[in-house]
């Protein structure tokens, strides 16, 4: 029988519970991450929409330039996440940082991808079909964000409610009340 020393089975349990640690932070980062996408997505929507408002202005008034923050503008390092924490695909981590801007950058300068082939984003494909399904009923942003399994945190359902707020803009949904959603007339 092997006798383990006092001092091997702190050590052991150390290494045991930063391990736990480690997990429990990166899931936690993963969660900040796309919520700080969901928050630059809005900033920029708010900063576009200030810009389409200062060029309807008088020319008496000149149109400011938005700043934006450099903890904005810096990218988030890439998570690493612990072989136990599930790990977004590219497809998926790339369609929540670009889940509010990406698409309207290219709605509003008519172009898709580089090979054409596409003009808006998975989130907004996501939400339209949800619609279509739903047909003449009032839903929260909550009940989308749940079919689509976006309900994860606050930032993925965030992200569904900057989406759902475009695609207003766009008469494509109608907001029929306060958070409630439904399928635009055609």
């Amino acid at each position: 029988m092997v006798s383990v020393t006092p001092k091997a089975r702190n050590i052991e349990i150390t290494a045991e519970g930063l391990q736990e640690d480690l997990a429990r932070l990166e899931i936690q980062k993963q969660a900040l991450e796309r919520e700080l996408a969901a928050v630059a997505a809005h900033f920029d929507s708010v900063q576009r929409a200030l810009s389409a408002l200062q060029a309807l202005m008088p020319e008496s008034v000149p149109p400011a330039p938005a700043a934006r923050p450099a903890a904005v503008v810096a990218e988030a390092p890439a998570p690493v996440a612990p072989a136990s924490a599930p790990v977004p695909s590219a497809d998926e981590a790339q369609d929540g940082a670009n889940d509010g801007d990406g698409d309207r950058a290219e709605d509003a300068s008519g172009a898709g991808d580089a090979d054409g082939s596409k003009s808006y984003g998975k989130l907004t494909e996501q939400i339209l079909a949800y619609f279509a399904d739903a047909g003449n009923t009032d839903v929260r942003a909550r009940d989308v964000a749940s079919a689509l399994g976006r309900d994860t945190d606050s930032g993925s359902i965030n992200a569904v409610r900057s989406t759902l707020d475009r695609l207003v803009g766009q008469s494509r949904v109608r907001r029929v009340g306060r958070g409630l959603y439904r399928a635009a007339k055609r």
